[in-house]
C-alpha cells in the first residue's frame, strides 16, 4: 500500500516575549497613557472628537525655562528667539512669548502673525530667501531685525532703504562646513568660498545698510553638540575678519537652531533617551567655545556678542500629543496584523520620518504582534508606524502618539479628511479649545464657483 504523500506548508515562526526588547523595540503590551499632565485623556476625546491634539502650557513653559537656565548660567547676554514654523498656533507662541522669548519668522505670513500676537517688531528675527519688497518695507520701517540671505536680497532692501531715507542694520546669513553635520548651502551665504565675505563688503560699502549681526543654522536634530563648537568658532573666526576688513562692529551671533527632541527617528537602533544631549550639554559646549573664541573682545573695546538661539523642535516637541481612535482591523495577505486609524499623515506630518512613540490609553488584553498602523486616507503612503508590537485593538480603542508638538500643526494639510480639534491644557489643568475642528464651511470659504458652474447637478442620462 502506496503511503499518500502529504502536501508541504511553508513553516512560520510567531515569538511572544513580552515586556522584552525586540527588533520592533520595546513591547507596549504593559504601556498605557490614560492621562496627559494629570488630565484623563477618555473624557476629552468624547467632549471633543477623535483625533485630538492635546498640548500642555506647563510643558511648554518648563521647556523655555530650562533653555534659558542653562544658558543664562553660562553666558551673560542671551536672547532665546521662538521658531514661528516649528507651531505657529497663537497659543504656543504666546505662552512662549510671555517666557520673554522673542519671534524668528520666515515669511510675511509669519511676520503679519508675530505682529498680531503683539510681539514688538524690534522682538522679530526676519529670516528666510523669500521677502518680498511689500513686507521688506514693513520690516525695515518697523524696525525688525532682518536677516539678509542672498545678493539680489541686499540690493533690495538697499533700494528700500534709500527711498525711505533710513540706515537698516541687518544680519548676513552664512553657510559652511562643521565637520560634523551636512552644510545646508542652498541658505545665506558661503564662507569657504569667500562669498560671505564679497556679501559683508557689499553691505560695509553701502550706505544705506549696516552690518550689525552674523546668523547661521547647523540644521535640523543635530545629536553631537560639538557641531555648535565648531559652529561657534568659524563664526567668531568670520567675525574678526569681517570687523577687521570692513570697520563694522558685529553685536550678535545667531546660531539658529536644530536641537534635537526625546523623539526617535526613523532608521536609528538607539532609544532616543540614550542618543539625544541634554539642554546643558548643548549649553556647556556652546558658551565654553564662545568664551573662548570672545576673550579678548573686552581688552579691544568691545563687548561680547549676544548669543541668539531658534529652537522649535526642543521645546514643543514633548508638550504636544495625538490622541487618535481604531476604526478598522486587518490582516495582510502576509500575516501581518494591522490597524486603522482615523488620523493620518496629513495631520501627523513627521509620521515620515519619525517612529513615535504609540500607546493605547487604557491597558489592553492578549499576545502583543507585529502590527502596521495606517491612517484613514486613500493613498498607500499613509503608514503612522511601519511597524509596532502592540496587543489585539478593538474598533473605539484610542492610542496616543508622542510626541508631536514640532511641525505637525504647521506642516498638516486639509487633505481628504478635516483637521481636527486642538486644546490646551492651561497650569491650572483647565482644558480650551486652541484650533478649532475645520468643517466644509471653513474648507470651502475661501472658493468662488463662476456663475456658469452654480448650477446643480445634472443627470446626464435623463
Amino acid at each position: 500500500m502506496t503511503e499518500q504523500k502529504k502536501s508541504w506548508q511553508k513553516p512560520s515562526f510567531t515569538p511572544h516575549r513580552l515586556g522584552t526588547l525586540n527588533k520592533f523595540g520595546h513591547s507596549t503590551a504593559n504601556q498605557y497613557c490614560a492621562q496627559f499632565e494629570g488630565v484623563q485623556l477618555a473624557p476629552l476625546l468624547e467632549q471633543y472628537g477623535s483625533p485630538l491634539f492635546v498640548l500642555s502650557e506647563q510643558r511648554l513653559r518648563n521647556n523655555v525655562r530650562k533653555l534659558l537656565r542653562a544658558f543664562e548660567t553660562r553666558y551673560s547676554n542671551v536672547v532665546y528667539s521662538w521658531s514661528y514654523k516649528t507651531n505657529y498656533l497663537a497659543a504656543v507662541c504666546n505662552t512662549l512669548h510671555q517666557e520673554g522669548a522673542w519671534a524668528e519668522v520666515v515669511s510675511a505670513f509669519e511676520y503679519e502673525k508675530a505682529r498680531s500676537n503683539g510681539v514688538p517688531a524690534n522682538k522679530i528675527l526676519f529670516n528666510g530667501p523669500h521677502k518680498d519688497r511689500d513686507i521688506l518695507t514693513r520690516a525695515a520701517t518697523e524696525g525688525a531685525r532682518i536677516h539678509l540671505d542672498h545678493f539680489d536680497e541686499i540690493d533690495l532692501l538697499e533700494d528700500i532703504a534709500h527711498q525711505l531715507g533710513t540706515v537698516v542694520d541687518v544680519t548676513i546669513r552664512l553657510n559652511f562646513d562643521t565637520g560634523y553635520t551636512e552644510p545646508w548651502t542652498r541658505f545665506g551665504f558661503n564662507i569657504e568660498s569667500g562669498q560671505a565675505m564679497d556679501a559683508a563688503r557689499a553691505i560695509g560699502d553701502s550706505t544705506s545698510l549696516q552690518l550689525r549681526g552674523l546668523h547661521s543654522h547647523l540644521g535640523t536634530f543635530v545629536i553631537d553638540p560639538r557641531a555648535y563648537g565648531a559652529q561657534i568658532n568659524i563664526m567668531c573666526a568670520f567675525m574678526t575678519q569681517v570687523e577687521t576688513q570692513t570697520g563694522c562692529l558685529i553685536e550678535s551671533i545667531d546660531i539658529g537652531g536644530g536641537f534635537a527632541s526625546l523623539n526617535a527617528l526613523q532608521g536609528s537602533y538607539l532609544p532616543p533617551e540614550q542618543v539625544v544631549p541634554s539642554m546643558d550639554q548643548y549649553a556647556e559646549i556652546i558658551c565654553d567655545a564662545l568664551h573662548q573664541a570672545t576673550h579678548d573682545r573686552l581688552a579691544q573695546g568691545k563687548e561680547k556678542p549676544r548669543l541668539i538661539m531658534e529652537s522649535g523642535r526642543s521645546i514643543v516637541d514633548d508638550a504636544e500629543v495625538l490622541v487618535t481612535s481604531v476604526v478598522a482591523n486587518k490582516r495582510l495577505p502576509d500575516g501581518r496584523r494591522s490597524i486603522v486609524i482615523d488620523a493620518g499623515v496629513n495631520v501627523m506630518f513627521t509620521g515620515f520620518w519619525y517612529n513615535h512613540k504609540v500607546v493605547p490609553i487604557q491597558p489592553l488584553e492578549g499576545i502583543a504582534e507585529e502590527t502596521i498602523i495606517y491612517g484613514p486616507l486613500c493613498m498607500n503612503i499613509d503608514v503612522m508606524r511601519a511597524s509596532i508590537m502592540l496587543p489585539p485593538t478593538a474598533i473605539g480603542d484610542a492610542l496616543v502618539f508622542s510626541p508631536v508638538g514640532a511641525y505637525n500643526n504647521t506642516q498638516w494639510m486639509q487633505f481628504i479628511e478635516y483637521r481636527p480639534n486642538v486644546v490646551m491644557i492651561d497650569c491650572n489643568k483647565a482644558v480650551s479649545i486652541v484650533r478649532e475642528a475645520e468643517d466644509l464651511a471653513v474648507v470651502t470659504a475661501p472658493e468662488r464657483v463662476p456663475e456658469h458652474l452654480q448650477q446643480p447637478f445634472v443627470d446626464q442620462q435623463d
